[in-house]
């Protein structure tokens, strides 16, 4: 449907552009050819025609487009404010019917101080601020989207590598930003309207995946934000943001033994802030919950029995070792869920019903699937790529008794249409990641993470409630 409103759209104002350039003097076909079409509105418009170079740098050029649009339908003494947001929002309609009404006539290049003498216009103190928020909210919009956004970390998934209220800039430039699939949307918001609740987009349009070029590819260990890939009730850009560490690559092979990672059968590389989760075992109700808070130590609560002294903790191996040193300390030990056992709690993607016994801390080899790259189907490999044939790739996909059917046809094998990627939080614990939900499509990729602006500690007082030392820490 989307597609239809599109040509109505372009043609409509490419029609009535058509029937403006000739009112100014120019060749009607003029107003068809892309770039030219701009050249020639600079003229009209009264600016240096090397503004167009201005056109081909991403972000400027919105600005620069605008800039020539708007003061060209104000050389047809189209000013006021409905005028310039019905040229914006419906050109298909205004265009069309301002090129065709006789008292509608070219009156000279609108940005030249001849023209403000000779058609002087002063604007109100209301149209001054109308002018002034539109402007703030397209520039801090498109700064949003296509360049840098601000977020700030709600979870312990990446601790301590990220913490609890941090907030950090993520750059869209990176690896490409990727143009908005879900146009029609609240101004700062992601998904859900401030205050009122409910949507804050329309999808009424639907964009397919575009992005545009970025300075680099994905790096194995980059901290990456992505979308939810399984929250399939919602637009993929307006799915929630998550943030972890990026271990495996388009093609790597990824597994866990006695959680260790490993990528291509090598140790793979392992933060100095890396957290995991230790079983302390001492007096009962001999740890108290401000020693603890004191020492910002996580309390794993769903393990932890005071009534037996047995603590369950997610910290890093140094606040262990020191841990170790209080008084009344009987053990403290590094859990790891064995090969071949599982909870509720480790059990690890693709949760096979009839093979393989994986846990968050052993699973694997998995291979990372590869745009181009083929799979053969069978009672193995059908629970791990099943979700990626059939709703990252949108194919129908059935298990019939003589095999399995990919859109109708029998198959048994299937070549991936996209890059995915692997990603594990530092908190290895605790952290809802990969090894629950499997891989992470690259149409669902944010941006990377550069660093904290600013981190706030909700357990301090005082000025200590800002952790001075993480501002403008980059994130490594």
């Amino acid at each position: 449907m989307w597609y239809i409103f599109a040509a109505i759209f372009i043609l409509g104002s490419l029609y009535g552009l058509y029937l403006l350039y000739i009112k100014a003097g120019r060749q009607g076909w003029e107003a068809i050819v892309p770039v030219y079409r701009q050249y020639v509105m600079a003229q009209l418009v009264g600016r240096p025609t090397w503004w167009i170079i201005w056109l081909f740098v991403p972000i400027v050029n919105v600005f620069i487009f605008y800039d020539f649009y708007l003061n060209f339908v104000k050389a047809f003494g189209k000013r006021r404010f409905w005028e310039n947001a019905a040229a914006v929002l419906v050109p298909f309609i205004v265009l069309p019917m301002w090129g065709r009404d006789p008292n509608v006539k070219y009156l000279g290049q609108s940005t030249t101080e001849e023209f403000k003498k000779k058609y002087p216009y002063k604007k109100s103190l209301g149209r001054e601020w109308a002018d002034a928020i539109i402007f703030a909210t397209v520039a801090a919009t498109l700064i949003r989207g296509f360049l840098i956004e601000a977020y700030m970390i709600p979870s312990g998934s990446m601790e301590r590598s990220l913490l609890v209220g941090d907030f950090l800039f993520v750059s869209k430039l990176n690896y490409g930003p990727r143009v908005p699939m879900t146009p029609i949307a609240f101004p700062f918001a992601h998904h859900t309207m401030p205050i009122t609740g409910g949507k804050a987009y329309s999808e009424l349009i639907q964009l397919p995946y575009k992005r545009l070029a970025g300075f680099q590819e994905i790096k194995r260990n980059d901290v990456v934000v992505f979308n939810y890939p399984t929250e399939t009730f919602r637009p993929i850009d307006k799915r929630e943001n998550y943030i972890k560490r990026c271990v495996g690559l388009p093609g790597d092979v990824v597994s866990m033994e006695d959680a260790k990672l490993f990528v291509n059968g090598e140790p793979a590389y392992t933060s100095v802030e890396f957290q995991t989760t230790y079983v302390v075992k001492t007096d009962p109700h001999s740890l108290a919950q401000q020693t603890l808070k004191d020492n910002r130590l996580e309390l794993d609560t769903y393990y932890t029995n005071p009534d037996s002294g047995l603590y369950v903790i997610h910290m890093t191996k140094e606040e262990a070792d020191q841990v170790k040193t209080w008084p009344k300390i009987q053990k403290v030990e590094k859990l790891i869920y064995w090969k071949n056992t599982t909870d509720p709690m480790s059990d690890a993607f693709p949760h096979y019903e009839n093979g393989p016994i994986w846990n968050i801390d052993n699973f694997g080899p998995i291979t990372v699937p590869k745009k181009g790259a083929s799979v053969k189907l069978d009672s193995l490999s059908v629970p791990i790529y099943e979700l990626v044939i059939s709703t990252y790739e949108g194919n129908t996909f059935e298990k019939r008794a003589d095999g399995y059917y990919i859109n109708g046809q029998k198959s048994d094998t299937y070549t991936f249409k996209m890059d995915y990627y692997w990603m594990q939080g530092d908190n290895r614990h605790n952290s809802a990641d990969s090894r629950a939900w499997g891989f992470v499509p690259e149409d669902h990729i944010v941006g990377k993470a550069l660093f904290t602006w600013m981190s706030w500690d909700t357990d301090g007082s005082g000025l200590s409630k800002i952790r001075w030392n993480r501002i403008f820490k980059g994130i490594h």
